[in-house]
């Protein structure tokens, strides 16, 4: 019988015993591997989505919120910024490439996000099925969200606005459907959780959209043609008295009047001089781009922000990912915008090791008091082997007489204690990766940070390796007593 099998088989006679301390020793490997997972895959998430992302630009509120909405997706967003502002910091010489999202709906918990195909390519989601999208109110579908919606292309679907992902409380686009186009391959990135879309899509979705010159001369045309009816009409009274025709001319020019009071909508939302027509008196629209104050190559300030008059809702985007074209840009380019504008500028690498610090200080608590769950654990095994030395005095004695050395009963006790260390943390960490999947289904946003049951971190082969030696120390005291076990003593008693 070898030392290893003479061990196990008096962890089998103390079973119950043996259960209880395998089992506290467990629960302190589990708690150990769920905060070692999720904290390595929640830093390794966090940086593979924001890599190549050095800058993203909003509007003004909470720049973690900025970060967590615009990246990772896992947040509200604070807001929408202007296009022309959003133009303007594309065509700035100290951006290399900035790509605009908008965000804001959804289809059954999954992200709509309206942008350009080089957000695609920057994870290189490169199309697993079909294509991408090259008209509106075609999408695409990221690998997880086509896998957990069932939808291939060619399906169609309605988004709602909002990112709740209860359909039955948010307003569904049930009138403009997407169809589906293309399916992403999986790439371990926040793409794979998205719905991607044009940006138009996005904008004609929600009724945005510029107002082309043409349809505004003809609007004008049109208030001349019934001017001139009018005047027509005014002429075919000339046989009236004097006193009519001084009361038709007074209609005429009130009906006059009021067309050019109106907007092109006919509701009187165009923006006027101070005598109540267009700057030039002709009840020109004055467009948005004309309002703003030219501060820092076209940004607009924070007082011109109020005073932009449009004749309807604005093209905007949610957010910019931008990448540096020079390092100079890392210095310049974030105070310029927060200086210039009424937009906000936050870096993700300032924002997510602020969030990993703050998450650090839990983990840490979490972490401290898993490692006292396993010293108690052999302390447990310490006891158990001490008191178990009592009884086996003589069991000792009589494997001395055998021939067995000194040497070899050391051995054999050491050995049932790294053995319950070692069983208790191989089930440590089947229960911690169990933990882990189950909370993952349960809880989608953890699935959102990267948190999955398979596979190993390197640090888990550590919490076995300072099992084995926790077992170790806590057998070593009986072991020195069973090394010195009087066998003519021993027997004497027993006899």
């Amino acid at each position: 019988m070898t030392v290893f099998t003479l061990a196990l088989a008096y962890l089998r006679d103390r079973l119950l015993n043996t259960v209880l301390n395998i089992l506290l020793l467990a629960l302190g490997a589990a708690t150990i591997v769920v905060l070692l997972k999720f904290s390595v895959q929640m830093q390794e998430r966090l940086t593979r989505d924001a890599e190549g992302i050095d800058l993203v630009v909003g509007a003004k509120g909470s720049p973690l919120q900025l970060i967590l909405s615009g990246i990772y997706h896992v947040d509200v967003p604070t807001g929408n910024i202007p296009w022309e502002d959003a133009e303007t910091i594309m065509a700035s010489p100290m951006v290399a490439e900035a790509l605009p999202l908008a965000l804001g709906d959804s289809f059954r918990g999954f992200r709509l996000v309206g942008t350009v195909p080089a957000y695609a390519r920057k994870y290189a989601a490169d199309v697993a099925q079909g294509r991408l999208w090259n008209a509106p109110f075609e999408a695409v579908m990221g690998a997880e969200a086509a896998a957990r919606l069932g939808i291939a292309p060619g399906q169609k679907f309605a988004s709602a606005h909002g990112i709740a992902g209860d359909e039955d409380r948010l307003h569904v686009h049930e009138q403009k459907p997407f169809t589906v186009v293309g399916i992403l391959p999986a790439t371990g990135s926040v793409v794979d959780r998205l719905i991607l879309t044009s940006i138009e899509s996005i904008w004609t979705m929600h009724g945005i959209g510029t107002e082309s010159h043409d349809d505004h001369d003809d609007h004008d045309d049109h208030d001349d043609h019934d001017d001139h009816d009018d005047h027509d009409d005014h002429d075919d009274h000339d046989d009236h008295d004097d006193s009519h025709e001084h009361e038709d001319h007074d209609n005429h020019a009130d009906d006059h009047h009021e067309s050019d009071s109106h907007g092109e909508d006919g509701h009187g939302e165009e923006s006027h001089g101070e005598d109540g027509h267009g700057e030039d008196g002709h009840g020109e629209e004055n467009h948005p781009a004309d309002q703003h104050t030219d501060i820092h190559h076209g940004l607009r300030s924070n007082e011109a922000e109020n005073t932009v008059v449009s004749d309807g809702p604005a093209r905007e985007v949610t957010v910019l990912l931008v990448r540096y074209a020079t390092p100079l840009a890392a210095l310049r380019l974030p105070q310029w915008i927060e200086d210039a504008s009424a937009l906000q500028a936050a870096v993700p690498a300032i924002e997510t090791t602020r969030l990993l610090s703050l998450v650090g200080v839990g983990l840490d608590a979490v972490r401290g008091f898993a490692v006292l769950l396993m010293i108690t654990a052999a302390l447990g095994v310490f006891v158990a082997l001490s008191s178990a030395m009592a009884q086996r005095r003589y069991d000792i004695a009589m494997m001395r007489t055998m021939g067995a050395s000194r040497r070899a009963v050391f051995t054999q006790i050491v050995t049932e204690g790294m053995l319950l260390a070692g069983i208790g943390a191989l089930a440590g960490l089947v229960i911690g990766h169990g933990a882990i999947g189950a909370a993952a289904a349960l809880v989608p946003g953890l699935s959102d940070f990267g948190l999955t049951a398979m596979g190993l971190v390197p640090g888990e082969g550590w919490i076995i390796v300072g099992a084995l030696v926790l077992g170790g120390f806590a057998a070593l005291l009986p072991a020195i007593q069973a090394y010195r076990v009087d066998i003519a003593q021993t027997l004497a008693q027993a006899s």
